[in-house]
């Protein structure tokens, strides 16, 4: 899990929220666990705390303000948006395509990468420092806060940080009525359709939730479907981007489903699909937005 690929699957593809997931489908979890084991962890008390920092990435993004440092930021990629003082900061780039000459320019003392960029080693040869992350899971994001807080002296708060996140979450899941726990779950991150699998961070936080995924652990974390498939699954409740919301009674045989004849299609708003999407500090309001779509009732689409 390009700019010119459609603004949801990109959302997943660099941040986070989706895409990224979706390079964990294209490389699989033995390539997804090999990459992690080949980045050492960085050695936070070696250095000094950065403050000069270019992040291209939006969850890392996210973090770093989140840890109280958003004004160490002097760049971050084309899709960091929140919180809204990183909109006007300089853009460096994307993952695909990132502004070495605008990065060298800014002289960063940090620059923050993902794991599926390929510009780490160019960085590092040409003497900037270099911590690569990638968050795609819950424990994904719990161990990233804790690294960035260490290398920003925040050790303390990384650890209120995610306290507050798993409480958040707790309170989501505890907002779900029982009667409503196990239900047929469709998460589409794209209308392709690529749908969020257990193993991502929505699929984790909607487990938490109590909904039960009809994709199967076994196709990934977020794996391209045969609209079929969705069909036979049927799901009672189906989480999709408000743009594609309208269109899915056309798909054929989706008017039959349970989740739309019930109207109990959850449509999310721009800024509720970049919140779910990034898997970063905004974890807790992204269960909070799902348990709204969960405890829809039937009629109300």
């Amino acid at each position: 899990m390009a700019e010119e690929r459609p603004r949801r699957a990109l959302a997943w593809v660099r941040a986070a929220a989706w895409a990224l997931c979706v390079l964990a489908g294209l490389y699989g979890a033995a390539g997804l666990a090999a990459a992690r084991a080949a980045t050492p962890a960085p050695d936070a008390a070696a250095q000094a705390v950065p403050r000069r920092i270019v992040s291209m990435l939006p969850s890392l993004t996210e973090t770093v303000c989140a840890l109280g440092h958003c004004d160490a930021l002097v760049a971050v990629d084309a899709y960091s948006d929140f919180p809204p003082q990183v909109r006007s900061l300089p853009r460096a780039g994307s993952l695909d395509g990132a502004d070495v000459e605008r990065i060298l320019a800014l002289r960063p003392d940090l620059v923050l990468l993902a794991r599926s960029s390929r510009l780490a080693e160019r960085l590092r040869n040409l003497g900037l420092r270099v911590v690569v992350d990638e968050p795609m899971t819950l424990a994904d994001v719990q161990a990233s806060i804790a690294r960035l807080a260490a290398l920003l002296g925040e050790p303390a708060a990384g650890a209120r940080l995610w306290e507050g996140i798993a409480a958040g979450i707790d309170a989501a899941a505890r907002s779900v009525p029982p009667a409503q726990r196990g239900e047929r779950v469709y998460f589409e991150v794209d209308s392709s359709p690529y749908a969020a699998g257990p193993g991502s961070h929505i699929g984790e936080l909607l487990a938490r939730l109590g909904a039960r995924n009809v994709v199967p652990p076994g196709l990934g974390p977020v794996p391209r479907l045969n609209p079929e498939f969705v069909v036979r699954a049927d799901p009672q409740v189906v989480i999709v981007s408000a743009r594609d919301a309208a269109a899915l009674k056309q798909r054929p045989g989706w008017s039959a489903l349970a989740a739309v004849r019930g109207g109990r299609v959850c449509a999310l708003s721009p800024a509720e699909d970049d919140v779910v999407a990034r898997p970063g500090p905004r974890l807790a309001e992204a269960a909070r937005v799902l348990a709204r779509c969960l405890t829809m009732p039937r009629g109300r689409p």
